[in-house]
């Protein structure tokens, strides 16, 4: 884990962001309320997007081609889905300056670094990164700087780099990322994937299948589904609402890591259904007993809240009066 005493905020003359979704516009509020960048220059995909950034001033410029962003920057941050990482390095790669930090987001880290390290070029150090912060939304509204306040940020520094000038940037990027309010630590790239196959990626995989078999039903309408969707398909589903195209994206590079966890799932499932069949109420009283305190640890190492209802905010359903009299 980062040394939280050796902490010092850095500052960039100009921090280039690739994309917008919800991760970049949430570091450019971070970034905003702790001074992190003199100056932010953003690149979006879709002219929409760059046209809404401009409007609530997530960015001070914004560029219809990613090169020209990321000219001159000193740190510059991949905010796309994993599957573009390595195309829009080698993109880029002409444009980066001696002495930049070159960073992601991506939920995935051996497939993109074996996509993006052959295009950066020599004096530019490439720091793969994952927070572990996220909601189903998406989009350049979607963000807050609130996004990263005590959640994990794991870094993977590349093991073949051992000069102090890549040191300093490890440095300097877990110290941005604590700035940002994350928690900090390093990792193997082939660990982390693991460790977010089990906690991130297959339970994805599983809200948007329990949500394509309950609209598969047919002797349950779909009307039903959503008429009647009590906490335990609403909250076990929520993950199912997330961005298509970047989950695609890490299934799609993630897969061993994926179908090793999800083999072992496949199995646990087979004995609750055995349990389940031969009534064996222990055996389904012990793993629950189980799974309950791990999930209340998950409460109390603050990445849950205890609220009622997960703290979800509900509308006034008090009846209006008629005001038509």
């Amino acid at each position: 884990m980062a040394d939280s005493a050796s902490f010092v905020k850095p500052h960039f003359e100009r921090v280039a962001l690739i994309g917008l979704g919800l991760i970049g516009s949430s570091l450019c509020h971070a970034m905003r309320r702790a001074d992190l960048a003199t100056h932010i220059a953003g690149h979006a995909r879709t002219a929409e997007t760059r046209k809404v950034a401009l409007e609530i001033g997530l960015v001070d410029t914004i560029h219809e081609d990613a090169a020209s962003a990321v000219q001159d920057a000193d740190l510059i941050i991949m905010c796309t889905p994993v599957g573009v990482c390595g195309e829009i390095a080698r993109a880029i790669k002409p444009a980066l300056k001696q002495g930049a930090i070159f960073s992601d987001v991506g939920s995935i880290k051996q497939a993109l670094i074996r996509d993006v390290a052959p295009h950066i070029p020599d004096g530019v150090h490439f720091v793969p990164v994952h927070p572990i912060a996220g909601t189903e939304q998406s989009g350049p509204r979607s963000g807050f700087a609130e996004l990263f306040t005590h959640r994990w940020c794991i870094l993977t520094p590349l093991s073949d780099q051992k000069s102090d000038e890549y040191a300093e940037a490890v440095r300097l990027l877990t110290a941005f990322w604590q700035a940002c309010g994350s928690m900090v630590e390093c990792m193997d790239p082939k660990h982390h994937d693991l460790v977010l196959a089990i906690t991130s990626h297959v339970p994805h995989l599983i809200a948007y299948n329990l949500v394509g078999t309950a609209s598969d039903l047919e002797t349950v309408t779909r009307s039903e589904v959503i008429k009647y969707s009590a906490a335990g398909f609403r909250d076990s589903t929520r993950l199912a609402a997330s961005d298509p195209t970047m989950w695609r994206d890490v299934f799609l590079n993630n897969k061993d890591a994926v179908l090793e966890m999800l083999g072992r799932f496949t199995e646990d499932l087979s004995a609750l259904q055995r349990a389940i069949r031969w009534g064996d109420g222990d055996a389904l009283f012990d793993l629950f007993t189980r799974t309950r305190a791990v999930r209340r640890s998950i409460v109390e190492a603050g990445q849950e809240t205890e609220e009622p209802d997960f703290g979800r905010r509900h509308k006034d359903l008090a009846p209006k009066e008629d005001s038509s009299d």
